[in-house]
């Protein structure tokens, strides 16, 4: 593989969540498409995103300003299922799942960024 992402375990991780979020996105109601739904998406997809443009090797300080964004992109999907299941779009074992997952995730991405001291 070509690029320092690529190899990382974390943004391979980040890609299945992304696409565990599109799956269970396409459970949501229709009047959601253009809020909640494309949300969430986003912010799984801005997870992966960054990590790969951060990676580029320009310093280890540009990487840990992006791993910060992936950061917040986790949380603010944590934030997203929280409404999820608010609104009865997924059930409390969907939500526990992804939220163990993101959890898992984001201590991985901090245990990453602060390997980068």
């Amino acid at each position: 593989m070509p690029f320092k992402f690529e190899n990382l375990k974390v943004w391979q991780l980040s890609l299945d969540l992304a696409d565990k979020i599109h799956l269970l996105t396409r459970t949501f109601p229709k009047e959601e498409l253009f809020s909640l739904t494309q949300q969430i998406k986003k912010a799984a997809d801005s997870i992966n995103l960054n990590i790969a443009e951060g990676s580029t090797g320009q310093s280890n300080d540009e990487f840990k300003r992006f791993l910060n964004y992936s950061i917040r992109s986790g949380i603010e999907v944590v934030a997203c299922l929280y409404l999820a299941k608010r609104r009865k779009y997924i059930n409390d074992e969907q939500f526990k799942e992804l939220y163990d997952f993101l959890d898992s995730l984001i201590k991985m991405l901090q245990a990453l960024k602060n390997s980068l001291n």
